[in-house]
């Protein structure tokens, strides 16, 4: 009873964060069509599943951010794009989306929630995160960002989302639309959190579509040993030490997957103080 009362609060807080700025704090990544999309724009649309306290969003056609800013006091300067999971399919967007915008402020960092599209289009989820991340660098100075510390933080789908964004940001995948596409869409570094989708090469290894060499951006990766998709974190740490990549990886024996942060599974406690260590060690003091 006290972890689910735990679980909720966390996502009331949360939420009600988001709301209370909802509309100076969301920037639409796309100011006229959508490349590849045909449906529509409309905001986002939450299914009736809400099992476990889980907003579910799907039917993104408008793909945007939501910004998270922390207290003045706390900022450092960097900023993460956080993806959520979902299996392409929906967004986990309280779970893996704002509460995790919560903590990263916590710790002092500029957050933007990403409501990137699905369900199942893939190539447009890369064409989002790609836009988001020339934004938020183009516009570095407006939240007093340092432009060398932008990073991705992104959970099972969106984990992938966020390997494909550190190893595919030569790959051009849309048509430059303004300014601020003459950025660079690499991050500086990413976190993979129980990520899936990564060994879907020969035998489970390494994804093809991934293109690993040693400008990949230093990388966390966190997942659990009974995780069903814990094998892609394995190939993914593998890949990056081949490349002599920075990488830091994490397998605990219990959490099974998709757990955020909450208070009623610990692995979600041992991922954010790793996490919070790493980004000590590799974002705030670089």
């Amino acid at each position: 009873m006290k972890t689910t009362l735990c679980t909720l609060l966390l996502s009331l807080f949360a939420m009600q964060a988001f709301a209370q700025n909802k509309e100076k704090d969301i920037i639409h990544l796309w100011p006229g069509a959508v490349p590849g999309e045909t449906a529509p724009k409309k905001p986002a649309v939450p299914t009736s599943d809400s099992s476990k306290g889980v907003i579910r969003l799907t039917d993104v056609t408008d793909p945007v951010m939501q910004v998270f800013l922390p207290e003045k006091s706390k900022a450092n300067g960097a900023a993460v794009i956080v993806c959520p999971g979902g299996g392409y399919q929906i967004l986990a967007i309280n779970l893996e989306g704002y509460e995790i915008a919560q903590w990263l402020n916590g710790l002092g960092y500029t957050a933007f929630v990403l409501q990137y599209r699905v369900p199942q289009k893939q190539e447009g989820a890369l064409q989002d995160v790609q836009r988001a991340l020339r934004l938020v660098r183009s516009k570095a100075s407006e939240w007093q960002l340092q432009p060398s510390k932008i990073g991705v933080l992104g959970f099972s789908a969106g984990g992938s989302l966020s390997a494909r964004a550190s190893t595919l940001y030569n790959k051009q995948s849309y048509t430059p639309i303004d300014k601020a596409d003459s950025a660079s869409a690499r991050p500086d570094f990413a976190l993979l959190i129980y990520p899936a989708y990564l060994d879907l090469g020969p035998n489970h290894s390494i994804t093809p579509e991934l293109e690993i060499d040693n400008h990949t951006p230093p990388t966390f990766l966190f997942a659990t040993a009974d995780d069903p998709y814990a094998n892609s974190a394995l190939i993914m740490a593998g890949a990056l030490r081949e490349a002599k990549v920075h990488v830091e990886l994490h397998l605990y024996a219990k959490g099974g997957h998709g757990y955020g942060l909450r208070p009623d599974n610990k692995a979600g406690l041992a991922w954010t103080t790793l996490a919070s260590h790493w980004l000590e060690r590799n974002v705030r003091e670089k």
